[in-house]
């Protein structure tokens, strides 16, 4: 409702931050209704380029709870029950991981949101996983900041419950969506950590950035395990 009124108030002008902030808000009323207790540890980045792990379609709601951000996501996001709409409404770029010609376009409207001021959240494994490791980042979509000399930085989420394993939060593979959301919905006492990495820095080159971003992940991910495993 509140995405309608600002569509009535701003027409077909609406802001990315506009659509960003609301995100923001939903997201949060969506993670409450759900029980799903979110906590963060950093500082959240105003801008630049933000780089994750990427466990589940949760990560959507959780980071967008987070922080008001755009984020880039695979084509099939989009159509997602319920969080596709929520995606496309807050102004996620989609990507078409089989199209070699549309990464110039990406790269403009990730470069767009740079001017916009806005944070631009992505999942350079390019996949979601299990949570036992974390994936080779692909450079080519950090392109954008790299050529703007924009600030990255390395994020890590991560996911606890009473009655499960984070292996068991996670939807990757072939898993059917429908029934792992049931089965996910279900789940007592669900907890999303967030950890945003201390020093942020511009890179000057995509390949090495991929290799120091992941790695920022890996030292904040085995932290979260660890203290997951003697909690």
């Amino acid at each position: 409702m509140r995405f309608v009124v600002l569509r009535l108030r701003r027409g077909s002008q609406l802001e990315l931050r506009d659509r960003a902030q609301w995100l923001h808000a939903s997201c949060a009323r969506v993670l409450r209704r759900l029980k799903i207790e979110t906590v963060s540890w950093g500082q959240r980045p105003a801008q630049g380029l933000i780089c994750s792990n990427h466990l589940s379609y949760l990560d959507i709601l959780v980071y967008a709870a987070v922080l008001p951000c755009v984020f880039v996501s695979k084509r099939e996001v989009a159509r997602w029950p319920a969080i596709g709409w929520f995606a496309r409404a807050g102004g996620t770029i989609f990507v078409d991981r089989q199209s070699r010609t549309g990464t110039g376009e990406v790269t403009r409207q990730i470069a767009s949101v740079f001017e916009q001021g806005v944070p631009v959240l992505l999942f350079p494994e390019g996949t979601s996983t299990d949570g036992s490791m974390v994936q080779r980042f692909h450079p080519s979509l950090l392109e954008p900041a790299v050529q703007r000399d924009a600030e990255m930085i390395a994020a890590a989420i991560g996911y606890r419950a009473l009655d499960a394993h984070e292996r068991d939060m996670c939807w990757y593979g072939d898993a059917a969506f429908t029934p792992h959301l049931l089965r996910a919905m279900t789940r007592r006492g669900i907890r999303a950590e967030v950890e945003f990495y201390p020093s942020p820095a511009a890179h000057r080159e995509r390949k090495a950035a991929a290799i120091e971003l992941r790695e920022q992940v890996q030292a904040m991910r085995r932290r979260m395990t660890r203290e997951g495993a003697t909690g």
